[in-house]
């Protein structure tokens, strides 16, 4: 910080510094911290008030695993990459922010499965959801990043091992303990405080509304092409866990596009998938047609990537193929005089 001074018949005198501006808060810091607040929150009043239905350890010693998780696959993505792990240096701060997607990822998972009395496979979802964020990535923006969405990729998978006995949790758990009032209400404040974080945060707006109109689209045309009545198409919109999916899991912001766009085009396949699916009489469709939607994006990240390297491969080749000398000609250019 540097003073300025003015000059006086005494010489001169030192004036205070302006200090600088604060500095802007990282807004994807918050909106982790905010979703991870209002995950928490719903957790305390879901086993307390709500009605959830897994015992109330259970969450506690999934989010103990997701931190766990985390670390671990941290030090051996940093020990394979030749790089400092990125909890480190900064203290306790920087070990906070580091486990709050795990954090997230861990409650997600916990409040939207359930495995009877089994506790092993919703950490197992855990697990791969955290996990799956080192394994699966894919050059974007010109540095690897993750392309799954991480509680849904868990959530898909746990599915996809246990199905016959591993399930989504009840939805009516969400209200079980609620009188009428507070059962609307419920849904109106997850909505409202989602809205907020989305549209201020993560400026995910576009995409809620390329999903939610696409899902619109998706249930009149079943309707008028394969006679599903309309009620029972639109009714999942109702439901606490549509509005849950909609604002605090389709809506991650290190999974989704950014450009405003590509957000509505995003959340508009997810629809379109989900319809499919459901023509398909595929079950848990939400889940399977976000993870198959960011795994299509994850292969077209690639296929780019590749692409793009096969042609400067192919123009390093021509440039050397240009500078070389023709059959017949020494360095300088010349034709070469033949005895």
């Amino acid at each position: 910080m540097t003073a300025t001074a003015t000059h006086s018949p005494a010489g001169p005198v030192p004036q205070a510094a302006v200090p600088p501006p604060p500095a802007k808060p990282d807004a994807r810091y918050l909106a982790l911290r905010n979703f991870a607040i209002s995950i928490s929150v719903l957790n305390i009043f879901g086993y307390t008030l709500l009605g959830f239905e897994q015992p109330w350890l259970w969450p506690i010693i999934c989010v103990l695993t997701g931190y766990t998780t985390e670390i671990l696959m941290e030090l051996v993505s940093s020990w394979a990459q030749e790089r400092t792990p990125r909890f480190r240096g900064r203290g306790g701060r920087g070990l906070y922010e580091f486990l709050l997607p795990s954090h997230i990822t861990a409650l997600a998972v916990s409040m939207l499965t359930y495995g009877n009395n089994q506790l092993w496979p919703i950490l197992f979802g855990v697990f791969v959801g955290v996990a799956g964020k080192h394994a699966l990535q894919a050059p974007i923006g010109g540095r690897m990043r993750h392309y799954m969405n991480p509680s849904n990729l868990g959530i898909t998978v746990t599915l996809l091992c246990f199905g016959s006995w591993f399930s989504i949790a009840p939805p009516y758990q969400f209200t079980e303990n609620a009188n009428t009032f507070f059962r609307v209400g419920i849904p109106l404040i997850i909505a409202t405080a989602g809205t907020v974080i989305n549209g201020v945060l993560t400026k995910r707006v576009l995409l809620i509304v390329g999903w939610l109109g696409g899902f619109v689209i998706q249930a009149v045309i079943r309707h008028f092409v394969w006679d599903v009545a309309v009620y029972s198409a639109l009714g999942p919109m109702s439901g606490v866990a549509f509005v849950l999916f909609t604002n605090y899991m389709i809506s991650d912001p290190g999974t989704t596009p950014g450009k405003g766009r590509n957000q509505f085009v995003f959340g508009a396949s997810v629809a379109m998938v989900y319809g499919v699916l459901m023509l398909l009489n595929v079950v848990y469709t939400l889940f399977f047609a976000t993870t198959i939607v960011c795994g299509l994006r994850g292969v077209g990240w690639w296929a780019a990537h590749l692409r793009k390297r096969r042609q400067e491969r192919i123009a390093v080749q021509s440039t050397e193929a240009g500078g070389r000398p023709a059959r017949g000609a020494d360095e300088s250019g010349h034709e070469a005089v033949r005895v």
